[in-house]
């Protein structure tokens, strides 16, 4: 028969936000501050977790945060070694004729892929972005589809896409969810995104000769601390939109602000996001695996009479001030166990409790191995367990 066992939690866990579906369920109502985008979010990155969010599944055009899209399926190219960074791309008549903002390629022209990269991750390149779907599937149009069937595998009901730059197009568009969690794929997948995103000025240097300036379009990497991405856009359609992110003390924000009257005001109040959230809260590894719940079960038939009950996984959390010391946790563990005994062999349950309301659900595992004893041994606690009983 299982027995429970509450207690307090000595260790300090805290509220355990390490599920996807935490991207459903934010830790707050409402916003802590006026915002004046249509929509938004505040997301910490590792865990997915939601911290506020507002109007995040409207669906709206967003400029050239659309590109993030496009640049997730890059970023899985190369790092899955189908493309380099050294790969030669041969700008298309089609590519150098996009409108809104370019990199002023030269259609015919032969760049490095690295060099459209940076281009279309600095300075937001029409021209650069479209040379590069085409180079990855043959036609703009192939790509795009690569991008919804991306869209369909993540999840991401809010979205569809109708060409990779985000200029404006019937039928395209995406949410405040989506674009926290493309961007959320890219930071925690693909670091050398934030290789290009993190730097304010740079070059492209043409085959011509010829030299264009490229200037971030993030004011936030240049004007806020460890801001180092991700994404702005901006049409009259959609008007100002930013996905923004930054590390700092070990957690990492994304914060997304959608559909804003102008320009600096995104950056405002992206930055605002992004304070009160490293402000608020933090993350830490409160405990790792085999770590001591501070339980012993008796044995029978061992080589020793108890054993230990250890945690069979780590715990990642968010944490807000004075959510520490309200966690308990209780046990679901049998009465006793019988030999022989692997350490690391599942014996039960241990429950996390914020408010008595169950967050989480570990596996609790024997911390040792108990063999059978030998014969003689095994003879003698033969009779001592059957005069116990």
């Amino acid at each position: 028969m299982a027995r429970v066992l509450k207690c307090f939690l000595c260790v300090g866990l805290c509220l355990l936000l390490i599920m996807p579906q935490a991207l459903a369920q934010p830790l707050e109502e409402g916003t802590p501050m006026t915002l004046t985008a249509p929509s938004a979010v505040l997301m910490e990155a590792d865990t997915g977790a939601v911290i506020f969010e507002k109007n995040a599944q409207e669906q709206r055009p967003v400029a050239s945060v659309t590109k993030l899209m496009t640049l997730l399926i890059l970023f899985e190219k190369i790092d899955g070694g189908e493309m380099t960074l050294e790969d030669q791309v041969t700008v298309s008549p089609n590519a150098a004729g996009q409108t809104g903002s370019r990199a002023l390629i030269d259609a015919h022209a032969t760049y490095p892929l690295g060099d459209l990269l940076k281009a279309t991750i600095i300075a937001s390149g029409n021209d650069s972005a479209v040379a590069l779907a085409e180079y990855a599937a043959g036609t703009e149009e192939n790509f795009v589809q690569l991008m919804n069937e991306k869209a369909a595998e993540m999840g991401l009901s809010g979205t569809h896409y109708v060409n990779c730059t985000g200029l404006p197009a019937e039928g395209q568009h995406t949410c405040a969810q989506d674009v926290a969690a493309i961007s959320r794929e890219i930071v925690t997948k693909h670091p050398g995104y934030m290789t290009y995103s993190s730097t304010w000025l740079d070059t492209l240097k043409h085959p011509s000769g010829r030299v264009t300036d490229l200037t971030n379009t993030n004011r936030l990497v240049r004007f806020y601390a460890d801001c180092d991405g991700l994404k702005t856009g901006s049409t009259n359609e959609a008007k100002y939109c930013l996905s923004a992110t930054a590390q700092r003390g070990g957690m990492r924000l994304i914060a997304v602000v959608l559909g804003v009257p102008s320009s600096q005001t995104r950056f405002d109040e992206a930055r605002a996001m992004m304070d009160y959230g490293f402000a608020t809260y933090s993350r830490t590894q409160v405990a790792n695996p085999g770590d001591l719940i501070g339980i012993s079960l008796p044995v029978k038939m061992g080589a020793r009479d108890t054993v230990d009950v250890a945690l069979g996984s780590g715990l990642s959390m968010l944490l807000r001030s004075g959510q520490k010391n309200q966690l308990t946790f209780e046990t679901e563990l049998p009465d006793s166990l019988t030999a022989p005994i692997e350490a690391g062999q599942e014996i039960g349950k241990v429950r996390l409790l914020l408010d008595g309301q169950v967050i989480a659900v570990l596996p609790a595992v024997a911390a040792q191995e108990v063999h059978l004893p030998g014969m003689l041994e095994g003879f003698t606690r033969m009779l001592e367990n059957w005069r116990m009983e």
